[in-house]
């Protein structure tokens, strides 16, 4: 389910089941924070010696009262508002995922609990704080549930910041960022679910497992505009053409929030890596 307005003439971000879309935005990353005196590190790091965060429990989802000082209307961050979402029912999306550890570990998050990287947390730039969602990383299938405690990350093409303990379960501690499923989960719903005794299917002997099917990985895509005509959209995409991107350029038709849109897009691109280089040159033409 789409969560940000998509007005038209301006980029928008309804996400294909198959593909992880990427607005092409030019911030700063959560992890090279605007001031770093109150950190000791100037870069974040993880832990200084082997940790096993194995054995670290999902968050539990509960019903809580909203963050004080989380949850202003809108907040600017490197001269960009963001308006937090009045609600996270339904909220579901793929994209990027990085993670933030030592530099943050027990400094102040967004809504006032301190940052703990061996705890099952996250930070989201726009959902209600706090909030509570299963990440699944799309290329092995992994997922845990964290506690979405804090703002950011604010770096170009990410979706969301997982706590060291998190990205280490999920698989990504060693590339730094994966490609994701964020899905908010209702805590009363989950309370439901947890409450229903479990239900054992029984299978006949000697009777081989039937084998899970085998996913299709996401591809990867940058969308650069999202139009209400389609002029608007083939302008763009001959723009981008005169700038010299060699991947493929589409323009795709899509409703969002009853609005017929012509979204133009780069892609599929091979890595998160080849995505950050080409938003860097796009920015450096004046294509934001």
């Amino acid at each position: 389910m789409p969560t940000t307005k998509a007005a038209p003439d301006t980029p928008a971000g309804r996400q294909w089941p198959a593909a992880i879309v990427l607005l092409a935005t030019v911030l700063t990353a959560c992890t090279t924070a605007q001031n770093h005196g109150r950190y000791a590190r100037a870069q974040d790091s993880g832990p200084d010696r082997a940790v096993d965060v194995s054995g670290v429990p999902d968050a539990v989802p509960r019903e809580e009262p909203r963050s004080r000082y989380g949850n202003p209307a809108s907040y600017v961050v490197n001269g960009k508002r963001y308006y937090t979402l009045s609600s996270a029912r339904g909220y579901r999306e793929r994209g990027i995922a990085s993670w933030y550890g030592s530099k943050f570990h027990g400094h102040r998050t967004s809504s006032g609990e301190p940052y703990d990287m061996y705890r099952m947390s996250a930070a989201h730039k726009t959902l209600p704080l706090p909030s509570y969602a299963r990440v699944t990383n799309l290329d092995n299938g992994k997922s845990v549930i964290v506690k979405i405690n804090d703002r950011g990350p604010f770096h170009e093409n990410r979706l969301i910041d997982l706590s060291y303990a998190a990205a280490a379960r999920l698989g990504i501690l060693g590339k730094g960022t994966g490609l994701v499923e964020l899905e908010v989960i209702d805590p009363a719903e989950y309370r439901r679910q947890q409450a229903r005794p479990a239900v054992m299917a029984s299978r006949p002997k000697h009777t081989a497992a039937a084998k899970a099917p085998t996913a299709t990985p996401p591809s990867l895509y940058l969308q650069v505009g999202a139009f209400s005509k389609r002029d608007n959209a083939e302008r763009l995409q001959a723009r981008l053409r005169k700038a010299a991107i060699r991947q493929p350029l589409h323009i795709s038709e899509a409703w969002s929030r009853d609005r017929h849109l012509y979204r133009v897009r780069i892609g599929p691109l091979p890595s998160v890596e080849s995505a950050d280089r080409l938003t860097r040159l796009l920015t450096d033409q004046g294509i934001a």
